[in-house]
């Protein structure tokens, strides 16, 4: 398989470049930014790309944004992402089409080369690869970002009932319970969700738009 690798430390580049030679990949380019990438690809017929994430000029998220660019313009193209730091945010968005041929993969933490081999080879037949602590950190970012996370389980029933327009009473008559025990719930949830005193109308309507922006990572 053609294979491109990125990085703009030229010791870790070569090193990298060398060791999937060895390991009978292709590599057809050796690259210090990730500028004109998908172009590149292209010219070269590259099935893989190994990257870096922080890369000139600003050394932040170059490698990252490249990354995600590719699987959108080329999803075919397996992306490795080899760095030093965890970007949850972004990861996030670059596995978010659930495609697979992509890897996360810690500098820090690959513990010998055949198991670095052993990674990108799953990721260039299609699988996805990430290192344990990079998911770890996921889970923990959508777990401080979801606000839904604080209710109870039948705080979210009753919430998942006003998303779909139901009265208490309603809500009371599906969940086998009394008005007031349902009002109690929406009353928790309210302020659970810091939603403040306001008309009851508009706090559900809030509720709700906190549900529908949510309910899918709780």
């Amino acid at each position: 398989m053609n294979t491109i690798v990125v990085d703009d430390s030229v010791l870790l580049r070569e090193g990298v470049a060398r060791v999937l030679d060895d390991a009978g990949f292709r590599v057809v380019r050796e690259l210090g930014d990730a500028e004109g990438l998908v172009e590149i690809v292209d010219e070269s017929s590259a099935g893989l790309v190994v990257l870096d994430i922080r890369m000139p000029p600003t050394h932040t998220i170059e490698g990252l944004e490249a990354a995600i660019a590719l699987r959108v313009a080329r999803p075919g193209v397996a992306v490795v992402l080899v760095s030093q730091y965890v970007e949850t945010r972004y990861a996030l968005e670059l596995l978010a089409d659930g495609a697979g041929g992509v890897g996360y993969l810690l500098k820090d933490r690959i513990a010998d080369i055949d198991e670095f081999v052993d990674s990108v080879r799953r990721v260039a037949a299609g699988a996805t690869v990430i290192d344990p602590y990079v998911v770890a950190r996921m889970v923990a970012r959508e777990r401080r970002d979801n606000p839904l996370q604080v209710l109870s389980e039948r705080e979210r029933e009753v919430l998942a009932f006003m998303a779909e327009g139901r009265s208490n009473q309603a809500i009371a008559e599906r969940l086998f319970v009394n008005l007031r025990t349902v009002e109690s719930h929406v009353g928790n949830l309210f302020v659970k969700l810091g939603i403040r005193a306001e008309p009851d109308d508009h706090r559900r309507v809030r509720a709700v738009l906190l549900h529908l922006a949510h309910a899918g990572t709780s």
